[in-house]
């Protein structure tokens, strides 16, 4: 990633997740920066403004080159917040991704207004740049499977606690276990209780994409790509005996994708 060219128009894409909002700006070329900040449904527009301008400026982006804006959201009451900054920096209406957005989808599950704008968002990149039949998992606050068939139809996944809130409720449940950081461990079985629950929730999460991914090659009845995004991704999946790639741009890449389909 670097500095686009001078006079190029790029986008600003971003993504709010739970935990963490993804910032992004992209070009015809690709992802030009990327960063990301915590969500915090406490700040203003204005402070947001603040430090996505920053952000901006450290890249050596001047908003006069972003031309226009888009965003998916998880988290509905920081949603508006997010929009208000963008449209204060970039003085234009922020394209949102959500209901009558085309996408290119073919959702086939009970409600497809159920499917969350950051899995929709997922999907597109992942049907685009891997193929078909595919799995995307994105580990952040919770950790989500998404489904797509050799018919290019996205027909359901899996919803489970993230690593980081499977890790926060067993300190906050159990008297004698602190908060950690999560590291590898040195070996898998551990021999202090630090190292039981560092490789109790690392291995322990990257057993369960493995289970998981297996499960669902066998319910496909073939073989599917399997691709990673998500915070807490590059410390779990290289840790699976399964093969899957880790994307970590993989929304800002259909963030660009879904924008560019409905600006034609």
């Amino acid at each position: 990633m670097g500095k686009g060219e001078a006079g190029t128009k790029m986008i600003l894409a971003v993504d709010i997740g739970n935990t963490k909002i993804v910032i992004g700006c992209i070009d015809n070329t690709g992802i030009v920066c990327k960063e990301r900040i915590y969500t915090d449904d406490k700040r203003t527009s204005v402070e947001y403004a603040i430090t996505i301008k920053n952000i901006l400026e450290l890249y050596g982006i001047n908003i006069c080159d972003i031309k226009d804006g888009i965003i998916s959201s998880s988290v509905p009451p920081v949603t508006a917040v997010i929009r208000r900054a963008l449209e204060k920096m970039l003085k234009k209406k922020i394209f949102e991704v959500g209901p009558g957005v085309k996408t290119g989808l073919d959702i086939k599950i009970d409600n497809p207004a159920e499917l969350g704008p950051d899995l929709v968002v997922g999907a597109v990149a992942g049907i685009a740049q891997y193929g078909v039949p595919l799995i995307v998992i994105d580990m952040g606050t919770a950790t989500t499977i998404t489904v797509v068939n050799q018919k290019r139809q996205v027909i359901g996944g899996m919803i489970m606690p993230g690593m980081q809130v499977s890790l926060e409720g067993l300190s906050l449940r159990t008297s004698h276990l602190p908060k950690i950081s999560v590291e590898a461990p040195k070996k898998l079985i551990g021999s202090n209780t630090i190292e039981c629950m560092q490789s109790g929730i690392l291995y322990g999460n990257a057993a369960c994409m493995d289970g998981m991914v297996q499960r669902i090659r066998e319910q496909l009845g073939c073989e599917a790509c399997v691709v990673a995004t998500g915070s807490a991704a590059q410390k779990v999946i290289p840790l699976c005996r399964e093969k899957m790639v880790i994307d970590d741009e993989l929304l800002l890449k259909g963030l660009k994708l879904i924008y560019d389909k409905n600006h034609r």
